[in-house]
């Protein structure tokens, strides 16, 4: 049989809609793996996922699997035979292993010994007697958190399975997985093509859930007709729609026949935040907000619908009625929230655990006012703002809203912040201070917001930490990944140059708890997490230098306490190792750092015991004389550049040492029998180390 397509389905009960794109990535790439590691040819491979069903579609699979070239080796010869020359039992197992007779195995001397080996061809299985193991394998794999079990089955998926289909070009695949048994028959619409379809060819597929069985299998194609159809909705009602990339993905999984229908409300709903508005519509009843082209939004709403309904006017009066209630719910709260101020809600903050041994809410907003105080006097913000924002910031958490409404936690603050009179800069603080919200979430744009911000971010991160409860795995329930690079964030993007070293000891010393090791420990946390940010950053930006994990432990060597100035620091050595001299001054400091660790006169960390430094009148050779004077005559620029900050004007600088280095080392002994010219030689060269490990550690890097 040549190659053939093959399709596999498996058609459950509503899977998770914001679980369906991973589901549908990873069951895909475990079908495309499978059939790598079983060593099976194939053409383009394409994913399906609806809420009711998985699927993939792999086009010219090879028949068989490609024949396997085996190298094996066997047991001591020794150990093979008896002394009767006869084939003792691990030979034989051997033997069977490789599927010829124990005659045919070859004997090879490797050291000192000599081993049974074979070398031979293993034949390719066929591909249908593989693929339902590549299918159950990849389905095993999918990142589910919790599986469950249906009826009388003792087979566990995320949801209950109900068909599976199993195509290999014309013909079924005999097989049983999940406690379903494989056939061709696909199912449709729940309710406008509830009827099984007969798939002919894998490649049929597509076509016929959407000809005759109203479904669009592809989720892209899906998620991009419901953006035409809700802009096309949103301009009938003379508006634009917010279009919402997650609510976008999240529609996109629960319907498999798209059909939109607009609404509305009352215009009094209105009077309410924006945010209250659009979380309503968008986070609890999957509606896409309409606005006008002044950004302000408009009574409407649309919703998608999973059927074509005879009767759409039903269908709207419906999604009304249970949007009524949500709305005024919301008003309700805006209503009574306002009858409080935020300021009186400060007391009842001690009633409410941030953590056990951490204390309360109320605990964890007295140490962020402190830390964000401090650190406003760092920034030039004012610090009594920064302050009255940190005694306020957690004090809509009390609020009916954000009670209703998790996600508006900080913003609702800063709406009650401005009906009670607060300064400007405090009310936005307030919002700012959960900045950023995601990756690549905007940052706080004022001072008392990045004060604030900091403040809360770093005092997390020393309090969890200080209690044993750092991240580990997938697991981190506190957000400290997050709150790191929020962090981290904030300081380089806004150009921050603060010692972030100082204020982790300072959010620590501030906790209850005191951990043994808590500051070293986020410290050491927080650059691995600017380790990631840098390179991930660079990788995005495909116009600069890229930065490598080497560079990365160059600079970190030289312990900055900046991440702005680690920034600094790594751009500087992107410059320098574009430098034709970079590559052997790179070389010297590795050869350096190896001849002072293996000095007695010198410690393992490159620091000099004693001689202080070089002594003019012990240089002998010309060669060290030269790079002697040459380092000299660099140092006054060298100190220059870096008390401006200008790294790269240093190494600039510095890189004009190399043929002076390379003559040094052509024509120098530098661990020469007289000890005191050794001890010299080692001196210059530390200092001409010390020189490049201001600003990065040279022998960190390759080659």
């Amino acid at each position: 049989m040549s190659a053939a397509d093959f399709l596999v389905e498996l058609g459950t009960e509503e899977l998770p809609p914001l679980a369906l794109p991973e589901l549908q990535k990873a069951f895909a790439e475990g079908i495309r793996s499978g059939l790598a590691d079983a060593g099976i040819p194939h053409g383009a491979l394409k994913s399906f996922a609806t809420p009711r069903r998985l699927a993939v579609l792999v086009i010219g699979v090879g028949a068989m699997q490609v024949a396997q070239s085996l190298k094996l080796k066997g047991p001591p010869v020794n150990a093979a035979f008896d002394k009767a020359g006869q084939p003792t039992t691990a030979a034989i197992k051997f033997a069977e292993k490789c599927g010829v007779a124990v005659d045919a195995l070859k004997r090879v001397v490797e050291g000192k010994g000599e081993f049974l080996y074979f070398e031979g061809e293993k034949p390719g299985l066929s591909t249908v007697s593989l693929l339902p193991g590549i299918v159950q394998k990849s389905l095993d794999a999918l990142p589910i958190p919790k599986r469950m079990r249906w009826g009388s089955s003792t087979a566990e998926f995320v949801r209950p399975v109900h068909w599976l289909v199993l195509l290999f070009g014309g013909d079924v695949i005999p097989a049983r997985i999940l406690d379903t048994d494989a056939g061709r028959a696909t199912r449709g619409h729940r309710f406008m093509a509830p009827a099984d379809l007969s798939l002919v060819q894998p490649r049929d597929y597509e076509a016929t859930l959407r000809d005759n069985g109203f479904v669009l299998a592809d989720f892209a194609v899906r998620r991009e007709k419901i953006r035409e159809q809700v802009a096309a909705a949103a301009g009938s009602l003379t508006g634009e729609a917010l279009l919402d990339e997650k609510l976008l993905d999240e529609v996109t999984a629960l319907v498999e026949w798209p059909s939109p229908v607009t609404g509305s409300f009352e215009g009094r709903f209105l009077d309410l935040p924006r945010e209250v508005l659009i979380s309503t519509l968008q986070q609890h009843q999957r509606y896409f907000a309409v606005q006008n082209s002044a950004g302000k939004l408009l009574p409407h709403f649309i919703t998608m619908s999973n059927i074509e309904s005879r009767d759409p006017s039903k269908v709207r009066a419906g999604n009304e009625r249970v949007v009524r209630p949500r709305l005024s719910d919301a008003a309700f709260f805006w209503s009574q929230d306002r009858k409080q101020k935020l300021a009186d809600r400060r007391p009842a903050l001690d009633a409410v655990t941030f953590q056990a041994k951490l204390g309360s809410v109320g605990d964890k907003t007295r140490r962020v006012a402190t830390l964000a105080g401090e650190i406003a006097l760092l920034i030039d913000a004012d610090q009594a703002t920064a302050v009255r924002a940190a005694e306020l910031a957690k004090c809509d958490l009390l609020s009916n809203m954000v009670g209703e409404f998790p996600e508006l936690q900080g913003i609702m603050g800063r709406y009650y912040a401005t009906a009670d009179g607060e300064p400007a800069e405090v009310c936005a603080a307030i919002d700012e201070h959960y900045l950023p919200r995601g990756a690549g979430g905007s940052l706080p744009g004022t001072g008392a917001g990045v004060a604030v911000a900091l403040a809360d971010k770093l005092d997390t991160l020393a309090g969890i930490f200080a209690i044993g409860q750092k991240p580990s795995g997938t697991k981190d329930p506190f957000g400290l990944r997050r709150a790191a690079i929020g962090a981290l964030r904030i300081l380089v993007e806004k150009k921050l140059d603060i010692d972030l070293r100082a204020l982790v000891t300072r959010a620590c010393a501030l906790q209850p708890v005191q951990g043994a090791n808590a500051s070293a420990e986020v410290w050491d946390f927080m650059v691995e997490r600017l380790r990631a940010y840098f390179i991930d950053a660079s990788g995005a930006d495909s116009s600069g230098p890229g930065i490598t994990t080497e560079m990365f432990d160059a600079v970190r060597a030289s312990e900055p306490v900046s991440p702005l100035d680690f920034r600094a620091r790594l751009d500087a050595l992107a410059s320098f190792l574009a430098l034709p001299e970079a590559e052997s001054l790179t070389a010297a400091n590795k050869r350096i750092a190896n001849i002072l660790k293996k000095s007695t006169s010198v410690t393992p960390d490159g620091t000099r015991a004693t001689p202080v430094a070089a002594q003019v009148e012990l240089l002998r050779e010309p060669a060290e004389k030269a790079l002697h004077e040459a380092l000299a005559e660099a140092l006054p620029d060298v100190e220059r550049a870096l008390g401006k900050g200008n790294y790269a004007g240093a190494l600039t600088r510095l890189a004009k040492l190399r043929p002076t280095v390379d003559a040094f080392f052509d024509g120098v002994m530098v661990n020469a029998e007289d000890p005191a010219l050794r001890n010299n030689r080692l001196a210059l060269l530390a200092g001409l180390r010390g020189q490049f490990t201001r600003i990065a550690d040279l022998s960190c890097l390759p080659g």
